[in-house]
């Protein structure tokens, strides 16, 4: 099992910019284009906008990570309850803001190897689009918000893995001075 590993302030920089193609403009166009560009793949989203407005277009989320949570505000229940309602699984993961757990690789593993799942996160699922993107199989698609601009598509390919290894090989483990 991997160490808790906290981010560090040069990644917190690299991650205010998109890790793949970043669709903008009013959701209900944004997943219009998205349905299209991703019919038939397993498609895992990240965060409780980006899973509402998937499952709103039609987009049915092989496995979604949320935290009832957006921009750190609580989402409404009745609108957390609309996400809930699609995937049948619960999986329940604690993580804390700022880190990725050492319990999150075995859920979100397990999420996205099953799919029809829905990982409830007592903390924050920020950082966890990088453990999707490593778990996810090649040809599926992460999808997750960039506050502020639109939502961000990252194919998932042997590259983009690699890539996300490289971004979680720079965090720190918890209890390591930073």
């Amino acid at each position: 099992m991997a160490p808790t590993l906290v981010l560090t302030p040069e990644l917190r920089a690299r991650l205010k910019r998109p890790l793949g193609k970043l669709f903008r403009g009013e959701p209900e166009e944004v997943f219009k284009r998205l349905s299209r560009a991703l019919k038939g793949r397993k498609v895992i989203t990240v965060g409780d906008v980006v899973s509402l407005n998937a499952i709103r277009s039609g987009l049915r989320p092989w496995a979604a990570i949320v935290d009832g949570r957006s921009m750190r505000e609580p989402l409404p229940q009745h609108l957390a309850l609309q996400v809930q309602q699609i995937l049948p699984r619960r999986l329940r993961l604690v993580n804390p803001p700022g880190t990725i757990s050492e319990n999150a690789w075995g859920v979100i593993g397990e999420a996205v190897r099953e799919g029809e799942a829905l990982v409830l996160v007592d903390g924050e699922e920020d950082l966890l689009t990088l453990v999707a993107v490593i778990c996810a199989p090649e040809g599926s698609a992460v999808l997750y918000g960039q506050p502020g601009e639109g939502v961000v598509l990252v194919e998932v390919n042997e590259d983009t893995k690699k890539a996300f290894k490289e971004l979680v090989a720079s965090m720190r483990p918890a209890g390591e001075a930073g």
